[in-house]
């Protein structure tokens, strides 16, 4: 678990590196990526041993007997998250946005509307848009250095066409722990509007030290009915090529509608990805304890370094490694905030305008990297703005 290893990723297929200058207009060649979320770490040896071990059987065929990874999820959810999930309950997709458009496809029509609470994951907007659905932003209140739902508000939104609301927890872009109280009241208003509600849970294994994620469906039981759990062993152990998302469905009417969903949409489990999310919940607890500690640390260093330039302001947080900062007291346009970034300091980021209403200040950094390539950016970062007063 050596975190503090640098390797040049530019010509092993990475989405992040390959890709970054193309994606984010940071086009030096020793521009820092800093967008997609992949850590700059590798896997955990339990995951690559698995993988070594499949591949020297000799059979790449199609996966079947998923009964030891059900075990695996199951147990991996009791023993870090107090969910006693039944095997029965458990449905693999070709990765979280997969599922997210499996819910869509299940539970709504062309025409409907789904609620997103923004800034939010880009992705979704992308996939509702491709399947014909509207979204409905319910933008969230920042207060006291944190964003908060505003349920009030939204229910003055509502047009009636609405079908699901998605919560991210934790929140990305924000690093946000949603209390019990906050899942329970986005569960009654579920209840009391007739929505489908859609816990979007991929980055529940990246809090920091010393907190804990809370599973809406152990948060608000009461929400069984209505409630859909998609995560993955993805994020957490720095494997998203695996492309396997993990559906949680208590309610067996739930799960009879997704289920005719993906009949309808085809596909099955990876092959490779079931490998990896049994040998990742089975066996890399220590691996990810150790990568979230030395996450929160970086975390510490650069919002004490960057949170510090004038104008710019690091959004506190205690889960995954996506860094939110708002550029908007600097008194400088967003254009001028991007080209600083992407050409001075020489970094790829995500603009926050992909995150929707609430995110246009903003940019999201992924800081899972090796210290010294952080102490690098945050270095470039002073520099690029050390005329702002």
């Amino acid at each position: 678990m050596n975190f503090d290893e640098i390797k040049d990723r530019r010509a092993i297929h990475s989405a992040k590196w390959g890709a970054l200058g193309a994606r984010t207009g940071a086009t030096a060649d020793d521009a820092i990526a800093m967008w997609i979320a992949d850590m700059d770490f590798d896997a955990p040896d339990c995951v690559l041993q698995a993988l070594r071990d499949e591949v020297d059987e000799g059979f790449l065929g199609y996966f079947g007997q998923d009964g030891p990874v059900n075990e695996a999820v199951c147990g991996w959810m009791a023993q870090r998250h107090g969910w006693p999930v039944e095997p029965s309950w458990i449905r693999y997709t070709h990765g979280v946005v997969a599922a997210f458009g499996s819910t869509l496809h299940a539970f709504s029509d062309p025409g409907d509307s789904i609620i997103l609470f923004t800034p939010v994951y880009h992705a979704f907007f992308g996939k509702a848009a491709s399947m014909d659905r509207e979204v409905l932003q319910s933008r969230l209140v920042l207060q006291d250095g944190a964003y908060h739902m505003d349920l009030e508000s939204l229910a003055g939104q509502l047009t009636g066409r609405e079908k699901i609301a998605v919560l991210c927890s934790p929140h990305n872009p924000g690093g946000r722990l949603w209390s019990d109280a906050e899942i329970k009241a986005l569960a009654a208003f579920c209840c009391e509007h007739n929505l489908i509600m859609l816990s979007d849970e991929i980055h529940m294994d990246l809090t920091f030290p010393g907190v804990s994620h809370r599973p809406s469906a152990v948060a608000a039981p009461e929400s069984t009915p209505y409630l859909i759990t998609i995560t993955a062993a993805s994020k957490s152990f720095n494997m998203a090529g695996m492309e396997t998302g993990v559906t949680i469905i208590e309610d067996p009417d739930l799960r009879a509608r997704f289920d005719a969903s993906e009949k309808v949409l085809g596909g099955m489990a990876n092959r490779f990805g079931m490998v990896m999310t049994k040998a990742a919940f089975t066996k890399g607890a220590e691996w990810s304890d150790a990568a979230r500690a030395y996450i929160a640390d970086n975390f510490a260093i650069w919002s004490s370094r960057v949170g510090a330039l004038p104008g710019i302001e690091v959004m506190g947080m205690h889960a995954t490694y996506l860094a939110w900062v708002n550029f908007e007291k600097t008194g400088l346009g967003i254009e001028e905030v991007t080209e600083r970034l992407t050409q001075r300091a020489r970094i790829g980021m995500s603009p926050g305008s992909q995150f929707g209403a609430g995110g246009d200040r903003y940019h999201r950094f992924n800081i899972a990297m090796p210290r010294a390539r952080l102490m690098e950016a945050i270095e470039r970062i002073e520099a690029a703005f050390a005329d702002v007063t």
